[in-house]
C-alpha cells in the first residue's frame, strides 16, 4: 500500500538547521510532484516547498525562501526539506504529500519544534 513516512523532525534551537526525509513506498515516486506542507497549531495547514516530477523545478512559500531547499532522490524514493536558519514561528507539524493529476497521498507528520 501507499506510505509516505516522515522523519527528522525534532527540538531547535532557533538559527538551527534540520533535515526532514520523506520516505515512499506504494506508488511510482518519480510520476509524482512531491511537496512539504506544514500546520501550526491554531493555523491553516500551508505549502512550504514543491518539487516538481519532471524536471525537479522547484517553488517555495516567501516565508521560507533561501533558508528552506527541497530535494528529491528518484532513486531512493525520498524527498527531502533542509531547513536552515530556523525560526520560532516555523515551529509546526511538517507532513510529505506527493501528486500526480487527481492523486494524492499524505504523510502523518513530522513535528518541528523551534525555541529557546
Amino acid at each position: 500500500q501507499v506510505q509516505l513516512v516522515e522523519s527528522g523532525g525534532g527540538l531547535v534551537q532557533p538559527g538551527g538547521s534540520l533535515r526532514l526525509s520523506c520516505a515512499a513506498s506504494g506508488f511510482t515516486f518519480s510520476s509524482y510532484s512531491m511537496s512539504w506542507y506544514r500546520q501550526a497549531p491554531g493555523k491553516e495547514r500551508e505549502l512550504v516547498a514543491a518539487i516538481a516530477r519532471a524536471d525537479s523545478s522547484t517553488n517555495y512559500a516567501d516565508s521560507v525562501k533561501g533558508r528552506f531547499t527541497i530535494s528529491r532522490d528518484n532513486a531512493k524514493n525520498t524527498v527531502y526539506l533542509q531547513m536552515n536558519s530556523l525560526k520560532p514561528e516555523d515551529t509546526a507539524v511538517y507532513v510529505c504529500n506527493a501528486k500526480r493529476y487527481y492523486y494524492a497521498y499524505w504523510g502523518q507528520g513530522t513535528q518541528v519544534t523551534v525555541s529557546s
